[in-house]
C-alpha cells in the first residue's frame, strides 16, 4: 500500500520545548517531579515521563506541600494563581508554557486592565482556556459561532457600549474563529479581532487540505484528547475523504486495507518515532 505523509506533521516546536525541558529536569534535579496536568496529549510520552518519576498533579487539587520538588509547566501554561500557590509551596517551577500561549495570556492581561469585556474563542475545558481566561477578570469562554451570539446579545442587553476584544485558543481552526467573531460583530461591531491561532496549527492543517487531493483516505497519528489532532481529522471530513485517529499502529482499522493510496498527518504532541511506526504498519496491510 503507497502511504503520502503531509508535509508537515508532528511535534511543533512548542510541545518540542517543553518535552526537551522535562527531560533536561528528570537529568538535573534530584527531587520529585510533577507537572501540571499531563505534559502533552500523548500517552507514549507521558508513560516515559512517569517512568522517569514524573507525577500529575490536578490544577483544581494541588498539594499542601511541594517542598523538595520540580514542577514542570506544560505548553498549555497556567493561570498566575496557580503559580503563586505552587510557588508558595515550596516547588522549583520549570517554565515550559508555549511561547504563542504566553502572548495570549499578557494580552488577556493587558486588555483586561484596560477594561475590555474579553471573550475567549476554544475549549472550555481545555488546559490553555483554562489558564488564559485567569488573566482576564472580564472574560467570556466560547466555543462556538452559537454561544458567541447568545454570549454577545447577553452582554449587549447589559452594556451595550461595552469595549470587547476577541481571543482564540491557538489550536482553533480559521473557519471556527471567524465564524466566532462574526457572530460578535453582530453586536459589538468593534470588536477587536486579534490574531493568536499558531502558525504551527494552521501549517499543519493546510499541509493535509493539500494531501487530501493526492490520497483514497487519510490516517491521523495522534491521541484524540488532543484539540489540534482532532481538528485535524475534521479538516480531512471536508474534504469529503474517510480519516481516522489512531493511537498508535496497533489501532489502525481494518478497513484502511480497502484503499490504495493512504495520506499521513500527526498533532502537534505525537513523537517522531510514533508517526514512523504508524506509517510502517500502513505500508504492510
Amino acid at each position: 500500500m503507497r502511504v503520502i505523509r503531509a508535509r508537515t506533521l508532528g511535534f511543533c516546536a512548542g510541545v518540542r520545548r517543553t518535552v526537551d525541558l522535562a527531560l533536561e529536569a528528570a537529568k538535573k534535579y534530584e527531587t520529585r517531579l510533577f507537572t501540571v496536568g499531563p505534559l502533552i496529549h500523548n500517552e507514549r510520552t507521558l508513560r516515559e515521563l512517569a517512568e522517569l518519576g514524573f507525577s500529575v498533579l490536578d490544577e483544581d487539587k494541588l498539594p499542601e506541600s511541594l517542598v523538595h520538588s520540580t514542577t514542570v509547566i506544560r505548553a498549555h501554561g497556567i493561570g498566575p494563581q496557580t503559580r503563586q500557590y505552587l510557588l508558595q509551596r515550596g516547588t522549583k517551577i520549570i517554565d515550559a508554557t508555549c511561547p504563542k500561549v504566553r502572548k495570549s495570556q499578557l494580552k488577556a492581561l493587558e486588555l483586561s486592565k484596560k477594561g475590555f469585556a474579553v471573550f475567549i474563542a476554544g475549549e472550555k475545558n481545555h488546559g490553555e482556556v483554562r489558564g488564559i481566561r485567569m488573566f482576564a477578570r472580564n472574560s467570556l469562554v466560547v466555543e462556538d459561532e452559537g454561544e458567541a451570539f447568545d454570549a454577545a446579545k447577553e452582554l449587549f442587553s447589559k452594556n451595550k457600549d461595552a469595549k470587547t476584544a476577541v481571543i482564540g485558543q491557538t489550536t482553533i481552526s480559521g473557519a471556527e474563529y471567524r465564524a466566532v467573531c462574526a457572530a460578535i460583530k453582530r453586536f459589538f461591531p468593534d470588536l477587536a479581532v486579534h490574531d493568536t491561532i499558531c502558525g504551527a496549527t494552521v501549517a499543519r492543517q493546510k499541509a493535509l487540505a493539500a494531501l487530501c487531493a493526492e490520497v483514497d483516505a487519510l490516517v491521523i497519528a495522534g491521541d484524540p484528547a488532543s484539540s489540534n489532532t482532532r481538528r485535524l481529522l475534521a479538516t480531512a471530513s471536508t474534504h469529503t475523504k474517510p480519516g481516522w485517529i489512531v493511537r498508535d499502529a496497533s489501532a489502525l482499522p481494518p478497513e484502511l486495507g480497502s484503499f490504495g493510496t493512504i495520506g499521513l498527518s500527526a498533532g502537534t504532541s505525537t513523537p517522531d518515532a510514533l508517526i514512523g511506526e504508524v506509517e510502517r504498519a500502513i505500508s504492510l496491510l
